[in-house]
């Protein structure tokens, strides 16, 4: 069983795929470094965990399971 994210990480990780779909990347550290560039989000935990969840949806967007 995995980890299930909090609301918070959600809801700023679809948001911010959603208003630059064309910023993101299957890279982690690309998108680490997006995240931070495109909020005002100061803690390392949080903004790693926004990254790893729009990695995800870079990855399900490509794979086709979500549009």
């Amino acid at each position: 069983m995995g980890n299930i994210k909090q609301g918070f990480i959600k809801r700023t990780a679809r948001e911010l795929f959603n208003r630059y779909p064309n910023e993101f990347a299957r890279d982690f550290e690309h998108n680490k470094k997006k995240v931070e560039e495109l909020t005002n989000i100061t803690s390392k935990t949080m903004r790693n965990r926004i990254a790893g969840y729009v990695t995800r949806l870079v990855r399900l967007k490509e794979e086709g399971k979500i549009l």
